[in-house]
């Protein structure tokens, strides 16, 4: 990245503050060490590379543990260790939320919660004010702590994600490796978790910290059982700080209300809120002219309301349209369903036929294979944006062949954006699995913009199946994202 955001992903932290006894923390704070294996997106059916890293967590009740989820993403064994005592205990993952950055951690052994604290939340910290961020910097085996300022509350990317945009509070305080997860307290209560931040050579001393309404959001969704994620408004909306389109528009110079520029049809707001809408309040609040609203004490993002919202809840909208004031409600029946330019933590999705590698297009996969197609990078930068969505749920991708006598002379198809199978248009590697496992002399195989079709037969496809397995060690010839690999009847 070009201004090197980086988290701690072996553990990133922020460290300042102020507390009044370091020692009764010490009975809160764990040190986290993960022992991952990434995911092999070119060989999707074999493990990838093992790595390690670190990170702080802490009591946030008597039984559970709370840390960023880029401490524990990819886990293959989590320990956790507190000070003063030399057992290391498992650990594992029973929520995570790779959107907001956090993870819920338990531990079965009943012995390490003995002696243990839990940590109160408590609110946003006002500008200026001065914090204490604690954890474990470095690899360090004892507890430090560092002192920051409040320098700014916004809205921005977190970056484990890429995508996902929430609450977030900047603190002049140093960042190291090792210390992700760490909670940042003041007047003995915890007002954020520290997680990312700038590399030296971009600023100096700016740090960033998950603040409580994003915790508390978090802790009150996974309530039930089930983490449903964020949920968004997904409308696109113009300023109106300029005076002549206001009069345009027919409204007063009173400095409130956006224009509604998109609603896209995976929106919760389609057919409740349209484009040419001047929206003026939402859930009571004036939506000034630069869409900021608020909202306890703090101008922040008319997004921010939305995102305190769960699912089934509901936002009510004053507006304008036509000349007319009306109120329209909206339900958040669902998160956002299309997540593709999210660096994913998930297993990849794939399907092997005929040597030939079909995986669907993410962020992942864009990074790992660098493809030289533009039209990959259109569908990838442009799928929200022109509703390509419409036409499929996922973009399938020929990223390589498995070299055999059945697939020799079809190298002009790789990076192909397949379209349909024997007539059927696809929308999903599901999809593609099931056109596969139908029975049929050939297989016609068509992709966007590539003139003629790819076409392999049944009796060839037989021949050349187990022979193709063997020599590159294909173990599992699909997976689907159902939880378990399948094999091709």
């Amino acid at each position: 990245m070009t201004r090197r955001i980086w988290l701690a992903a072996a553990a990133l932290l922020l460290i300042r503050s102020a507390l009044a006894q370091p020692n009764e923390i010490r009975k809160s704070l764990c040190r986290i060490n993960n022992t991952a294996q990434e995911f092999n997106y070119r060989v999707p059916w074999l493990p990838g590379q093992m790595s390690g890293g670190s990170g702080t967590g802490w009591l946030v009740k008597k039984d559970r543990l709370i840390t960023n989820a880029h401490v524990v993403s990819n886990a293959k064994l989590l320990t956790v260790e507190k000070e003063n005592d030399p057992k290391k205990y498992v650990a594992t993952v029973e929520h995570i939320a790779h959107d907001c950055d956090l993870a819920l951690l338990k531990v079965e052994d009943p012995d390490f919660w003995k002696d243990t604290v839990p940590l109160a939340l408590g609110g946003v910290p006002e500008i200026e004010s001065s914090v204490s961020v604690y954890g474990y910097p470095i690899g360090g085996e004892r507890m430090s702590v560092t002192k920051g300022i409040v320098s700014r509350v916004d809205f921005r990317t977190y970056a484990h994600s890429v995508m996902d945009s929430h609450l977030c509070i900047q603190i002049d305080a140093a960042i190291n490796p090792g210390n992700s997860g760490g909670p940042v307290l003041q007047s003995g209560k915890v007002v954020g978790v520290a997680f990312q931040g700038f590399s030296g050579d971009v600023a100096q001393n700016v740090g960033y910290m998950i603040p409580t309404p994003v915790i508390g959001h978090f802790l009150k969704d996974i309530e039930d059982g089930h983490y449903d994620r964020y949920m968004d408004l997904s409308l696109g909306t113009f300023p109106l700080l300029n005076t002549a389109h206001r009069r345009a528009l027919g409204l007063p110079d009173d400095d409130r209300g956006v224009v509604v520029t998109s609603v896209g049809s995976a929106s919760v707001c389609f057919g409740r809120v349209q484009p040419g809408d001047v929206l003026l309040k939402i859930d009571g609040l004036d939506i000034q002219s630069d869409g900021m609203v608020q909202l306890e004490g703090e101008r922040v993002q008319m997004a921010e309301v939305a995102e305190r919202k769960f699912k089934d809840d509901r936002v009510k909208f004053d507006l304008k349209r036509d000349g007319k004031i009306l109120t329209a409600e909206v339900t958040f029946t669902h998160a956002w369903p299309y997540t593709h330019q999210a660096t994913s933590y998930d297993p990849p999705k794939y399907v092997v036929f005929g040597g030939l590698l079909f995986q669907p297009l993410n962020r992942n996969l864009v990074t790992t294979y660098q493809f030289a197609n533009p039209r990959i990078f259109h569908y990838f930068a442009h799928f929200i944006d022109e509703e390509l969505y419409k036409e499929r749920d996922e973009v399938i991708i020929l990223t390589a062949l498995l070299p055999d006598p059945i697939n020799t002379y079809l190298d002009e198809f790789r990076e192909g954006i397949l379209k349909n199978v024997n007539g059927t248009a696809i929308r999903n590697i599901r999809e593609l699995a099931t056109a596969f496992a139908k029975a049929a002399d050939e297989y016609v195989i068509e992709f966007e913009g590539i003139g003629r079709p790819l076409v392999l037969q049944r009796s060839d496809l037989e021949a050349a199946r187990e022979r193709i397995r063997k020599r590159y060690s294909v173990l599992h010839e699909q997976y689907l994202d159902d939880g378990a690999v399948q094999e091709q009847r």
